[in-house]
């Protein structure tokens, strides 16, 4: 436990990856890419952006908090989201619009991220059409990983917005309740990316990237173990309740380091 709550306590502390010390591999052809195009950039008012994954034709999955604007706590208008699917080298396989945006129902973004909120980081985006293409098929929900298990996560982050990249192999290194430390490389912009495993060839989601850490000296991801949320967050997601959940006032804040440990580019 006290090396759990080591890498929770970082989760407040900006980290810096090192270049040579990751496993990520940039996508950057069209052979690279192929079957990874359901994951893609969202844009954010031209100022920001997330990872997220396409879970049906009309679905994208990413982190609650990259609904917030991280400097007024408000939420992000939703004619300022664009989904850029298989963004690769200032083209996309297919852009789309927002028409609704939902975070769990149990997330309140709180400016800075608090460790007990991580486990329902996890916000669906309704596209204004369906994304309906050969190339691009959406990717199945998997089981929650154990302890021990190997996991791959594709995304976009700084200094690689323009491409992909995947870390094939990283492990879970934590099981606790409701959050997953995993050995992963991640980095602003990795928000909402997708934690898959792969088994016989096919990926499946099992969770995405909340927030970055650091647990012996070494940076670590961390994510919601996502089964129940998400069928929390799919079923409110049906019903069409509230869009967002409540924001805590201005000048309130949590301890911790400015800069915090979401992953929206500044």
């Amino acid at each position: 436990m006290q090396r759990f709550w080591a890498a929770l306590i970082a989760v407040c502390m900006p980290l810096a990856a090192t270049a040579g010390e990751t496993g990520l591999k940039a996508l950057e052809t069209a052979d690279e890419t192929r079957g990874w195009e359901a994951v893609g950039r969202i844009d954010i008012a031209d100022s920001s952006f997330c990872t997220g994954t396409l879970i049906a034709p009309t679905l994208v999955l990413t982190a609650a908090h990259c609904l917030y604007n991280q400097r007024s706590g408000k939420a992000v208008d939703i004619a300022d989201i664009t989904f850029l699917a298989g963004w690769r080298n200032g083209r996309a396989a297919a852009y789309r619009g927002v028409k609704r945006a939902m975070a769990h129902p149990d997330y309140v973004y709180e400016g800075r991220e608090r460790m007990d909120r991580v486990a329902f980081d996890l916000a669906l985006l309704e596209l204004d059409h369906p994304i309906r293409l050969p190339a691009i098929s959406p990717f199945a929900i998997g089981t929650d990983p154990q302890r021990g298990e190997e996991v791959s996560i594709v995304s976009y982050a700084q200094d690689r917005s323009e491409a992909p990249s995947i870390e094939e192999t990283c492990g879970v290194l934590g099981h606790q309740p409701g959050i997953l430390v995993l050995s992963c490389s991640v980095d602003f912009g990795a928000s909402g990316a997708p934690i898959f495993q792969i088994s016989g060839g096919v990926p499946r989601i099992v969770s995405v990237v909340s927030a970055k850490a650091e647990m012996d000296g070494k940076g670590v991801a961390l994510a919601a173990v996502m089964s129940q949320p998400l069928t929390e967050l799919k079923t409110a997601f049906a019903a069409n309740r509230v869009r967002f959940q409540q924001i805590k006032p201005a000048g309130l804040v949590t301890a911790g380091g400015s800069g915090g440990a979401k992953f929206v580019k500044p």
